[in-house]
């Protein structure tokens, strides 16, 4: 009887230790994809792994004073973010192509 009890007891704390695991990496494991050319500083913060507001921030500012993204590297020449970060982000960030915008 002590011995089922204990077992439950056991089986009950990893349980709750793998609950708690997935509700952790699921805010950057499984964070949605961003458009890195087309998200606000709050989607690329959320969705970025060691990227805070004001590197988000700066994200935009960049994007502002340069154009659209063409690659997920080009992301390394914003201050503030390093291609370790890039790498670590390469599957969730996303690069839409410029529009090309005919004159008329």
């Amino acid at each position: 009887m002590k011995y089922t009890t204990l077992k439950n007891s056991v089986l009950g704390s990893i349980r709750t230790l793998f609950i708690a695991a997935i509700c952790t990496l699921s805010f950057s494991v499984f964070a949605a994809p961003v458009d890195i050319n087309t998200a606000s500083a709050e989607q690329i913060s959320e969705s970025l792994v060691g990227v805070g507001p004001a590197k988000a921030q700066a994200i935009i500012a960049y994007r502002t004073a340069n154009g659209p993204f063409l690659t997920a590297d080009q992301l390394s020449e914003v201050k503030g973010i390093g291609p370790a970060t890039v790498e670590k982000n390469r599957a969730s960030i996303l690069v839409s192509k410029p529009e090309n915008k005919a004159k008329k």
